[in-house]
């Protein structure tokens, strides 16, 4: 069976070119996929779409009401023969009329990628770089027309300069007239015969241009920064695509980035931790003086509250978290090892008996809780 396109409008059968608009913007406002792209709603906008492009049209409008589908008889369930899709759809919905008229020669360019490395400074304070890139610009013998200097295109002789050509059918419902774009001049409704030397009639050329990049100050790895217009330029000097600038961040030799907050590990001798000390460490901000207390234990953290990375678009910064690791000394000479053995005679620690405490914390803590069911 046919379908009904009045009904898939929610129109009369004798309602007026502009009443048929006026239904089809309505429910276009609804169903636009970019209000609602659930995959129900697009199919049904692509059903009302394809109800106004029958109903709009007088000689398909005339086929529908003969009982015919002029859709599914160009072989076509979503969009009719000759119709060129949602563009051309809004052309007509917004007084571009029936006569869709020939394409424009210019063209969107396309996006473009590049990586950049940056440095753990440059991610904390942000920085300014200059990039080299190679992209399609906009030809400078012709400035985009793509013709030689001192001509212009022709007028094409086939669609007369209407960018699309018209075919008649018949068929036991009557005759059939459907439009499809000039395979002569693809639709643009002019001809170029005598092209720019230098871009070939494209309107583009290849070329390697400086572009300044200003990056944030907490970016990190794996971010993207949009460069608005600095993309390729289009076919026929249409506009640019934009430029996105990929970041991968090197690892620093000695902070250890986790988010905003950064890791370094100190290490402190054995004896320094134990009676206690101050170290002077050199951040990413400058020297900050910290203090160890005595008896100090291996893996302690001292936070150094705002000396990790910024948050992005905000003033605050994470912590730099500083990892004191005690080093046990491995050459000893006679008078120090003399020394920390009275030292171990005096706290009774010559022969520890290897027994594990029964409130040891940490891992293994847990493996002991582990084997008793705790």
């Amino acid at each position: 069976m046919a379908r009904d396109y009045y009904a898939t409008l929610g129109v009369r059968r004798d309602a007026p070119p502009e009443e048929i608009k006026r239904a089809y913007r309505r429910l276009a406002r609804q169903l636009h996929p970019d209000v609602n792209p659930d995959a129900e709603t697009q199919e049904r906008f692509k059903e009302i779409t394809a109800a106004y492009e029958v109903l709009s049209d007088p000689s398909k409008r005339q086929l529908h009401d003969m009982g015919g589908d002029p859709l599914s008889a160009s072989g076509n369930t979503g969009f009719g023969a000759g119709f060129g899709g949602l563009g051309d759809i809004m052309d007509a919905f917004f007084g571009g009329g029936a006569s869709r008229g020939p394409r424009s020669r210019t063209r969107q360019g396309n996006d473009g990628l590049i990586h950049i490395e940056i440095d753990l400074v440059e991610a904390v304070f942000g920085a300014n770089r200059e990039l080299n890139v190679e992209t399609a610009v906009v030809c400078p013998t012709c400035t985009g027309a793509g013709t030689a200097p001192g001509t212009h295109p022709d007028t094409c002789e086939v669609c007369k300069g209407r960018g699309e050509i018209s075919q008649v059918t018949r068929s036991f419902l009557g005759q059939v007239m459907t439009s499809r774009p000039c395979p002569q001049c693809a639709g643009v409704g002019t001809v170029i015969r005598h092209p720019c030397s230098e871009c070939a009639g494209d309107g583009r050329v290849r070329a390697r241009r400086t572009i300044e990049v200003a990056i944030p100050a907490g970016v990190e790895h794996g971010m993207r920064i949009r460069l608005t217009r600095e993309g390729e330029v289009g076919p026929g000097g249409g506009p640019a695509g934009d430029l996105y600038v990929e970041i991968e961040e090197r690892k620093h030799p000695i902070f250890e980035r986790h988010g905003v907050d950064l890791h370094a590990a100190v290490p402190v001798p054995m004896t320094a931790a134990a009676l206690g000390t101050s170290l002077k460490l050199e951040t990413l901000d400058g020297p900050v003086d910290i203090e160890v207390k005595p008896g100090t234990q291996s893996g302690t953290v001292i936070p150094l509250r705002g000396r990790g990375v910024p948050r992005l678009r905000s003033n605050s910064r994470g912590d730099l978290h500083v990892h004191l690791e005690v080093a046990t000394p491995t050459k000893l000479d006679a008078e120090q090892e003399e020394l920390l053995r009275k030292l171990a005679s005096l706290r009774g620690e010559e022969f520890p008996d290897g027994a594990f405490k029964n409130d040891a914390p940490g891992f293994f803590g847990r493996i002991r809780d582990a084997f008793n069911g705790r």
